[in-house]
């Protein structure tokens, strides 16, 4: 069963990351950031279930900081600010 989570986890991400490479949804869309948030977060789970600590630190951030993007979003920004200084 935690196998399938896996692999639920990663395709999460997976597909957020190849619809944003075929210009199907933004890095800035809630589908892109949700799908990312999952994704991270339940492989971050497994990750300090099986005590892998180096895949922890890797997923633990791409949550953290997806979760901050989401944060941006919900507040107005567009998310493009550093790109603009």
């Amino acid at each position: 069963m935690l196998d399938v989570l896996e692999i639920i986890g990663a395709l999460a991400i997976l597909v957020a990351f190849g619809a944003s490479q075929r210009d199907l949804i933004s890095l800035h869309q809630w589908s892109y950031l949700w799908l990312n948030l999952t994704g991270s977060l339940l492989l971050a789970v497994l990750a300090w279930h099986d005590r892998s600590w180096g895949f922890l630190l890797l997923e633990g951030v791409w949550a953290l900081v997806t979760a901050w993007s989401m944060i941006g979003k919900a507040r107005g920004e567009d998310g493009n600010e550093a790109a603009a200084h």
